[in-house]
């Protein structure tokens, strides 16, 4: 069966408007954890305002964050898929991204830039994505569509360490350079090993998976890698950053670890986080028509209210511009 590329077109601009106002309900999850387990007081309350932003933002089919973020798209394409298409699969998921963005009933902001050594010109559509594909066994098309924004991109961080170095040390002396700006508590994304670009590679595709640290914790005989997982977590969180810098234990709600084997005299290590505004949607192309993307189910908000018994108003409107 023909995949059609009107089906590729609306499927990525629908997983784009999706994933641009409704959080995974994994995540939605691990914050309600978070807030639970949270002890300091602004911590708590910055965890509990996003969760009612995140709810806003469902109920409202508005977007969570004001940065839309830059797409990443990361396909998977079945030798035996035949298409029925003029353009390029990547000219048809830079169509998706383009339909998407300028959607005019929720418009996206639009933060691509051209010429970005020079004119730094804005594309206006959000356009070109970041796309990644690979071709496997298979007669289905296999899509994971992010927007990753920018806060938590720019706190990226790559080394290349000695064989004998220490990964979990030089992670906890990264984590607290990154300060808050990656707007926690949100995912840390790992990859070691493979070559400079697989390490970034597999810490970028690492944020794709589910919240499941919480079942690994459960497991009685977990794997070298996720034992450390566990540990970074809890040394990570016992650093005392916290939900948007506030303090508290609630800095990370997973970290993720993909691996790759390695030149004998090299290790290669990524990290990169992943913000409070996770964005990112699996779904698959057989050649049946457009995705169907996954049903909301709205009772895994928490009704919360926040304690504002310590909070100060501020009123701005005899303020002055400050020069």
């Amino acid at each position: 069966m023909k995949i059609q590329q009107k089906h590729v077109i609306e499927s990525v601009a629908n997983a784009l408007q999706y994933i641009s106002y409704y959080h995974s309900p994994d995540f939605i999850q691990a914050m309600v954890s978070a807030h639970e387990k949270e002890t300091h007081q602004s911590a708590k309350n910055a965890i509990a305002q996003i969760l009612i932003n995140s709810k806003m933002s469902a109920i409202g089919q508005r977007p969570m964050c004001q940065d839309t973020g830059i797409v990443n798209v990361f396909v998977e394409v079945g030798m035996d898929v035949v298409w029925e298409a003029d353009l390029s699969l990547e000219d048809m998921i830079n169509e998706g991204v383009r339909q998407a963005f300028t959607n005019k009933n929720n418009p996206l902001r639009a933060s691509i830039v051209k010429d970005p050594l020079f004119s730094r010109t804005n594309t206006k559509d959000n356009t070109p994505a970041v796309i990644h594909m690979k071709v496997v066994l298979g007669n289905k098309v296999d899509f994971i569509v992010a927007a990753k924004g920018c806060g938590s991109e720019n706190k990226a961080k790559f080394a290349v360490l000695q064989p004998d170095d220490n990964v979990t040390d030089w992670v906890l002396k990264m984590i607290p350079t990154m300060g808050a700006g990656w707007c926690p508590p949100g995912v840390i994304g790992i990859g070691v090993g493979g070559s400079a670009e697989k390490a970034m590679l597999m810490a970028k595709e690492s944020l794709m998976e589910s919240i499941d640290i919480q079942d690994i914790a459960q497991k009685p005989n977990p794997s070298h890698l996720e034992k450390l997982r566990l540990e970074l977590m809890e040394k990570i969180n016992n650093l005392g950053i916290g939900a948007q810098g506030l303090g508290g234990v609630s800095t990370v709600l997973d970290v993720k670890i993909k691996d790759y084997p390695s030149h004998a005299a090299s290790q290669a290590v990524a990290i990169i986080p992943n913000c409070a505004a996770t964005r990112h949607l699996h779904f698959s192309l057989d050649g049946l028509g457009v995705a169907q993307l996954p049903a909301v189910d709205m009772s895994v908000y928490p009704d919360l209210e926040m304690d504002t018994s310590s909070t100060r108003k501020s009123t701005l409107i005899h303020s002055t511009k400050h020069r």
